[in-house]
């Protein structure tokens, strides 16, 4: 299982003022903008990003969600988290701005959001 990148994701209610700070202070470029979630990636490094959701929404299936891992299997990750009986919040699915995902929650309490890309 390769990963790809790891994006936090803040929940906030000030996406436009985040996006402002990060890339007026920062240099960030805008890589990706949903309304409810806009992401940020550094112009020299594009897998370094930060994303910003407004919670909460539909499409964001869980505004509790603070980590995307991007992998490049997401079906055998998800077999995996099943195998150890991790516990999935999100099931597995293709969602229709082109990626495949679930949620699974970590020891911490903190939710996951395991994607890929699809074509």
């Amino acid at each position: 299982m390769g990963i790809v990148r790891v994006v936090p994701n803040i929940t906030t209610d000030r996406i436009e003022e985040s996006r402002e700070f990060y890339t007026g202070l920062l240099g960030f470029r805008v890589a990706m903008d949903m309304e409810w979630i806009v992401t940020l990636s550094a112009p020299d490094n594009p897998t370094a990003q930060i994303s910003f959701v407004r919670g909460p929404s539909p499409e964001a299936a869980s505004a509790a969600v603070t980590l995307t891992v991007e992998v490049e299997d997401v079906d055998q990750v998800h077999a995996e988290a099943v195998r150890r009986g991790d516990t999935i919040l999100y099931p597995l699915k293709d969602e229709p701005w082109g990626v495949r995902r679930f949620h699974v929650v970590d020891p911490s309490g903190v939710i996951v959001n395991v994607m890929m890309h699809i074509e």
